[in-house]
């Protein structure tokens, strides 16, 4: 393929882009992924991988699983993390940074915007119908992204049973995510420098159709562009840029309104969650809403669930969710503002202490990562704790339909054994039914997932205003 041998060509400038992609079609593409990138982490992954490597061609099927494995093991929401990893792969420092800013901006605006209509107007009719309609069609849009994703990454019965594993620690007993992927790593290297089959990844992962889009025939090619290759000198300049650019406003408003204000106090704990969610948004939900509500008292429990009904039915990363609490401490606490005013600020403070160590983490160590695409073991960890991730996906979904079809869930516990089990009787049939329907429209009529949330949607205000 003439394009990837030019690529590969040695002294070729960086500047002339020799995989062909214009900047400017590279913008339209994150646009696209922005604005389709619902379903959380596994439906936007999917996504991702369906337009780069399946439409687009930018890189083949071993790199995207090289690059998703890293951003698994970093705090943060790792789709994200991906666009910004693959952004940079193909236009530098600033293709990562619109990558990253793009896949964050319309769920932002979303949930903004569901902000003010939650504290100005309640729970207005329309408003429940279209979080009713919209939630049921999610987890449609979840299930088919862990068939997507587990097509690709379990090719093999090893793999198979790390994702059972990881599926049964973390939905019977609990296992905490961390644990989980220091198994599965340790698993998938042993398991590779054993010399073991089930273990090599140099051929990539099938897809459902058997066919797979190889390094060397993308367009970026199977060689490391010259401006991905680790640098020390251009590593700590970027690392101390977005470390100042991350603390630095936190300081500052720490230094102006003190330690006592509820900006300093959403800056500060924020700032620690960005540097310990590893796991995605579930795995930080638990501790946000005991910390939010109990210690911080920023918001009621009940609205925490509300918060994560925005952020699943908006673009963007679950984590988003962290806006909204941030959003409405300053609206119950805004001091000498106008609370919109002071909301709105503490949105966006939220927002950037939650997403700036993202780009502080692909940037300071994706070039390392980058050089060790051949190492046969460290490929063999990393797609062992890409299948346990698979399995904790699964997980997601499973306890997402849990709580989206049923009203009441019970506890079964029998030792370190502790399921969470839904009450058959309190099973909520439109959401069931709505549910069913998009599963169907995308499985079997292969709709777009933007049309299946858009009619889900629709649904799910006609019916809350029918009974109403």
């Amino acid at each position: 393929m003439q394009m990837t041998e030019r690529a590969a060509e040695p002294g070729h400038p960086p500047e002339a882009h020799g995989h062909g992609v214009p900047f400017g079609e590279a913008l339209k593409v994150w646009a696209r992924v922005a604005t389709l990138s619902f379903g959380g982490p596994a439906g936007q992954i999917a996504l991702m991988h369906r337009i780069v490597v399946d439409e687009k061609r930018w890189i083949g099927e071993s790199r995207f699983l090289h690059a998703l494995n890293y951003c698994m093991l970093l705090p943060g929401p790792e789709a994200q993390q991906l666009a910004v990893y693959i952004g940079w792969l193909m236009h530098r420092t600033l293709g990562g940074l619109v990558a990253g800013l793009l896949f964050i901006l319309p769920g932002f605006l979303s949930i903004l915007a569901l902000s003010y209509i939650y504290v100005l107007f309640g729970d207005a009719s329309l408003v429940e119908g279209l979080f009713f309609g919209l939630k049921a069609a999610v987890l449609a849009v979840v299930v088919q992204a862990v068939f997507r994703i587990g097509s690709r990454a379990l090719t093999n019965p090893a793999m198979i049973t790390i994702a059972a594993a990881a599926f049964v620690a973390i939905f019977a007993f609990k296992v905490p995510f961390p644990l989980i992927i220091l198994v599965a790593a340790v698993v998938g290297y042993a398991g590779s420098r054993s010399g073991s089959r089930l273990f090599r990844t140099s051929n990539g992962h099938a897809s459902a159709n058997g066919k797979v889009l190889q390094d060397r025939d993308s367009l970026l090619g199977e060689a490391t562009p010259a401006h991905a290759r680790p640098a020390l000198g251009w590593s700590l300049k970027i690392s101390g840029a977005l470390t100042c650019l991350w603390l630095g406003p936190v300081a500052l408003i720490w230094f102006i309104a003190g330690g006592n204000s509820v900006f300093t106090e959403i800056g500060t704990f924020f700032s620690q969650m960005a540097v310990v969610t590893f796991g995605g948004a579930y795995a930080a939900l638990a501790y946000v809403a005991q910390e939010a509500v109990q210690h911080y008292g920023w918001l009621k429990p009940g609205e925490m669930l509300d918060g994560l009904g925005m952020a699943e039915t908006t673009p963007g990363p679950l984590i988003m969710v962290l806006q909204f609490v941030g959003f409405l401490a300053a609206w119950r606490d805004p001091g000498s503002l106008n609370p919109l005013t002071a909301a709105t600020l503490a949105a966006i403070l939220t927002t950037w202490v939650t997403f700036v160590p993202c780009f502080l983490w692909i940037f300071l160590g994706a070039p390392f990562i980058e050089k060790l695409r051949g190492n046969a073991a460290l490929s063999g960890a990393m797609s062992a704790i890409t299948a346990a991730v698979v399995g904790v996906i699964l997980n997601l979904a499973v306890w997402f339909a849990v709580h989206t079809l049923f009203r009441e869930v019970t506890v079964f516990a029998a030792g370190p054994l502790r399921l969470e089990l839904p009450v058959p009787a309190t099973l909520i049939l439109p959401s069931a039914l709505l549910a069913a329907a998009s599963a169907f429209a995308l499985f079997r009529l292969k709709a777009s997932v933007l049309l299946t949330l858009g009619l889900s949607a629709l649904a799910g205000m006609a019916w809350t205003l029918a009974v109403s």
